[in-house]
């Protein structure tokens, strides 16, 4: 399994509405490495590292993020491998 790291920039109503907590959150529990952190723009940064699956599993869940968020994008990019401690809400 090949390990991944992705940085994605999701905008909508994503800030005051606990999206850096819950994605922490499917991050951590699906094993993965990174941070989610708010933009001065109004959107959210993540960056998510480690198994290619379970990244691309959150990317799917970011989608609709948690229940009091509204995603209306998200652009995505995998970036070159980083290790990374736990999953931070920065």
């Amino acid at each position: 399994m090949s390990q991944i790291c992705i940085k994605a920039s999701v905008k909508g109503i994503v800030q005051g509405v606990g999206f850096r907590f819950h994605t922490a959150h499917e991050g951590l529990q699906d094993g993965l490495s990174g941070y989610a952190m708010n933009l001065p723009d109004g959107s959210v940064e993540v960056l998510a590292c480690g198994n290619e699956d379970n990244v691309n599993k959150l990317l799917t869940w970011l989608e609709s993020g948690p229940k009091t968020s509204r995603v209306d994008n998200i652009d995505a990019e995998i970036i070159e491998w980083r290790h990374i401690d736990g999953f931070e809400i920065k």
